[in-house]
């Protein structure tokens, strides 16, 4: 059933406007188009006229979208390795990040608790020590994240280390920002370095097993809290 003479002159009026739109992105080296009920209000259409306009567009190639990402100008097979990474932010999400992390970590710990040497546990002692000695929340993230560097590093395993530096630095974008600080408390704090403690006990005494279990126990835990603060959130914001 075709759509009425109204809904087609406004999916062209859609079509044309928004060639002009992503043509003026690009000149401004942009990346990401507004959402469908932004352009929707900007050119005076409905929602349903703009996503006619954007299959088209993205039929051409000019944009391509992602569910719960947005829409990105160009062509997704266009992207270089780099501009992919670079994208994984804002394409991405917190809740993603854990599930990677949650297969990639514990199997890190594991060939740590194998391959480790005594120079490695005596650093990630060192460094478990700086996260329970940091004074501030911003301190105690960073050491946090290079405690967890040197577990992936004393893995072992080029791969592996190369996953790792792409998903922390996707977990560590500014992006994100707000949803890492709401996860800070001194409660937490404890609790991680308890965990943390754990992890290395496990790999100090060569049981693979048990640092498995204790890395993927800590980021349950912290997927624990990153659950319960959207829920927060989502209550808050009804």
């Amino acid at each position: 059933m075709s759509g009425s003479p109204q809904s087609l002159r406004n999916s062209s009026l859609a079509l044309e406007r928004l060639r002009i739109i992503v043509d003026q992105l690009e000149l401004e080296a942009r990346e990401q188009l507004p959402t469908e009920r932004e352009l929707a209000e900007e050119i005076g259409v409905g929602r349903r006229a703009v996503r006619r306009a954007l299959d088209v567009l993205e039929a051409e190639g000019r944009i391509w979208r992602r569910q719960g990402a947005g829409t990105f100008i160009g062509a997704a097979t266009r992207l270089t390795g780099a501009q992919q990474i670079a994208r994984l932010p804002q394409m991405s999400n917190m809740f993603e990040v854990m599930e990677v992390r949650l297969r990639l970590e514990p199997a890190l710990a594991r060939l740590a608790a194998v391959r480790a040497s005594a120079a490695d546990v005596a650093r990630m002692r060192a460094l478990c020590d700086s996260v329970s000695r940091a004074d501030d929340m911003d301190s105690r993230e960073l050491w946090d994240g290079a405690l967890h560097r040197a577990i992936a590093e004393a893995a072992g395993n080029t791969l592996f280390l190369a996953v790792f530096e792409v998903v922390d630095r996707v977990r560590q974008d500014d992006t994100w920002r707000h949803v890492r600080e709401a996860l800070r408390t001194h409660v937490t704090a404890e609790l991680y370095t308890s965990q943390h403690s754990e992890v290395l006990d496990a790999i100090e005494r060569r049981d693979p097993v048990a640092a498995e279990r204790a890395m993927r126990r800590h980021l349950l835990s912290l997927q624990e809290r990153l659950l319960l603060q959207s829920s927060e959130e989502l209550a808050d914001a009804e």
